[in-house]
């Protein structure tokens, strides 16, 4: 048995998921509840009636590629020949990790709070690893100056989730074009910097900075997952410097050989539509309601400027123990937030995905249980 896999944990998130029962209140599980457009499925199977379902070549195919590069344009990232189709965006990270590091020499250094699968991924790999917490609620929560000050002369890869899981905060241009510069500045061999933009088409500000835009030596990565609510497509990719495609190709090749035919056609029937965006409004009308909601459970929160979660704090010192308490006495699913960052100990991962009453009572007896359980005093409930 390979040791490192051993001494990696399993998904919290998901041994919580399936603690539910059938009426549970769901706010744990970062995955959409809207349904697809069918008609890029229809649109797809049409072509494989036509084409058949062969294998892609190890890339993916030219026309999905192309569309994607065209619909980003980002400098140095805008043809597709610096497109990799991936089976979803995990596996681009996977990949991204595993190419362009070597365990032997270089560091690892992921921006947190975030999704843990960086860090475990870094683990698995025997990489050195460097966490640096930034806190979510401060003005920046992309600290520049941290950021460039916790990069290392072995540092050859910094990971930032941008819109953020679990916190939602999203790094301004002012402070990408800032990192980019610092790093730019430092000589010596390149350091490379994996944007993870998996909420990039469900942003609420206009302040949002992209370093596929500022930085030459972008890694970006995304997926159909959570922008269109496709997370059982499994359809990703990621972008990336010419320079480092070779590697990355023939790394996702042994991977998974190619990411799937039929997938790929729905992917680029949707970038034909230009439907990426297609549900930002539905959430930007849902983040009001939950505003307003977890303003009246007095409740301490971390307002989002992306993505669909909310983090509100409960003060409980094992914040997973309350999390289990919670599925238990109030039927409610959150996600403890110390598996993004220590520093989120007492705070919960919420998502407001499912239908804004359930998204309530969810708060409301989160709320209840941590003041009944004497961890917090929430404040007293905002007017509207």
């Amino acid at each position: 048995m390979n040791p490192a896999v051993e001494a990696v944990g399993a998904s919290v998130i998901r041994a919580l998921h399936a603690k539910r029962r059938p009426d549970s209140i769901n706010l744990g599980l970062g995955e959409p509840t809207l349904f697809p457009n069918v008609a890029h499925f229809e649109r797809a199977t049409r072509w494989v009636g036509e084409h058949g379902c062969r294998y892609s070549s190890n890339i993916g195919d030219l026309d999905l590629r192309e569309a994607i590069a065209a619909h980003y344009a980002y400098p140095n990232l805008d043809t597709a020949a610096n497109v990799c189709i991936t089976t979803g965006s995990q596996e681009a990270v996977y990949v991204a990790i595993k190419t362009l590091l070597d365990p032997a020499e270089d560091e690892l250094l992921v921006v947190e709070p975030a999704f843990n699968v960086y860090v475990k991924i870094g683990q698995l790999e025997g990489l050195r690893l460097r966490r640096l917490a930034i806190d979510p609620r401060g003005d920046e929560p992309f600290d520049a100056d941290a950021i460039l000050a916790a990069v290392g002369p072995r540092t050859r890869l910094i990971v930032i989730c941008s819109p953020n899981n679990p916190s939602g905060r999203v790094v301004s241009r002012a402070t990408t074009a800032r990192i980019a510069a610092g790093l730019l500045a430092r000589g010596g061999p390149p350091v490379y910097l994996l944007h993870d933009e998996i909420y990039r088409e469900i942003r609420y500000t206009d302040d949002v900075g992209d370093f596929g835009k500022v930085y030459p030596y972008t890694i970006a990565v995304n997926s159909l997952s959570k922008s269109n609510a496709l997370t059982g497509l499994r359809i990703g990719w990621l972008l990336a410097p010419k320079e480092v495609m070779p590697q990355l190709v023939k790394m996702h090749g042994w991977a998974t050989s190619c990411a799937s035919t039929f997938a790929q056609r729905v992917a680029f029937e949707i970038f034909s539509a230009g439907e990426l965006s297609v549900s930002r409004p539905w959430y930007a009308e849902q983040l009001a309601g939950v505003l307003a909601a977890v303003r009246t459970t007095g409740l301490e929160y971390i307002e989002p400027e992306g993505a669909f979660y909310l983090c509100v704090r409960v003060g409980a010192a094992d914040t997973l123990a309350f999390a289990e308490q919670l599925i238990v006495e109030r039927n409610v699913v959150a996600i403890p937030g110390h598996i993004f960052a220590p520093d989120l100990s007492g705070w919960l991962r919420t998502s407001f995905v499912g239908p804004l009453s359930e998204v309530r009572t969810g708060l409301t007896r989160i709320a209840d249980l941590a003041r009944e359980s004497g961890l917090v005093t929430p404040a007293a409930p905002q007017r509207q």
